[in-house]
């Protein structure tokens, strides 16, 4: 089988990783704007074929792991090379713009609109992990556009890997992944800002700052090259939890402010009922 990878960072190296773990003879082709990415991802034996889209025609299965600003651009183009067996899935983390651009697609039946909830705060070819999609969910939108067989060749790779399947609309997609992802990403960026702005001397920031700055700052080293083009698609969703995000910072202050600290106990004692909700879910060490 031949397999594509376009885009070969943390998202489609860790896909390319785990597929030569399971199906070793398949031979990954992978194309990238960047020429040292795939000089990269070459002499770390990711790809087995440096590649372009001319080639897309002898490709089974398409991973385009690209920024989703990119993507909207590109995949029209990739879906214009493939030929009728091929599978192209993405991994962009919005999904409504991405499956609106392609609706009126002659090969629209040769997409399957994925988002795999997976991935670390690194990125470029050498992030590349060892079973990154291992126990993840992958949500799949729009799945009654993909042709039947191309569906069940996807659906089978995702299994191999051992990846939870989840279906749902690009809208509500959208709309629930600015709550859980979107905007942990802002808080982490925002944390890490405030700090350096009062801390100037980094020394105390190394010396001081404990594990658990540590954890909730880890998100704002993620690439502002893609994170950027997901707060501009996911704009209105982006900012209604930002809306209440802040809304309930400014109540935390405030109960404060009043020495309202049964208040804040309360309000801290309801929050913990997330451990419960994500009980099972493993923290990346990476």
């Amino acid at each position: 089988m031949n397999v594509f990878v376009i885009g070969i960072g943390l998202i489609g190296g860790s896909f390319v990783k785990d597929i030569k773990a399971k199906m070793p003879e398949v031979t990954i082709y992978g194309i990238d704007a960047s020429e040292a990415n795939l000089e990269e991802a070459f002499a770390l034996n990711l790809i087995d074929v440096k590649s372009s889209y001319d080639a897309l025609d002898l490709a089974d299965f398409v991973m385009v792991s690209i920024p989703v600003d990119v993507a909207v651009e590109e995949l029209p183009k990739i879906l214009d090379k493939v030929n009728e067996g091929c599978v192209v899935c993405d991994a962009g983390s919005t999904k409504e713009l991405i499956c609106d651009a392609l609706e009126d697609h002659p090969k629209r039946r040769n997409f399957l609109a994925c988002h795999p909830i997976a991935g670390t705060e690194f990125s470029g070819p050498s992030a590349a992990i060892n079973g990154l999609y291992d126990g993840k969910t992958n949500i799949i939108c729009e799945v009654e556009k993909t042709a039947f067989k191309l569906q069940e060749k996807a659906l089978g790779i995702f299994q191999l890997l051992g990846m939870r399947i989840r279906y749902m609309n690009p809208k509500a997609h959208d709309k629930h992944i600015a709550y859980v992802s979107h905007l942990s990403h802002i808080s982490s960026f925002m944390l890490g800002k405030t700090v350096i702005e009062k801390e100037k001397n980094e020394r105390d920031i190394f010396d001081m700052a404990g594990s658990g700055f540590e954890s909730t700052v880890r998100l704002a080293k993620s690439s502002p090259a893609m994170w950027t083009p997901i707060f501009e698609q996911n704009k209105d969703n982006v900012i209604e939890t930002l809306a209440e995000y802040i809304q309930n910072l400014e109540h935390f202050k405030k109960m404060i402010e009043a020495d309202d600290f049964e208040g804040v106990y309360n309000e801290m004692n309801n929050t913990n009922k997330i451990k419960s909700i994500l009980k099972g879910i493993p923290l990346n060490k990476k």
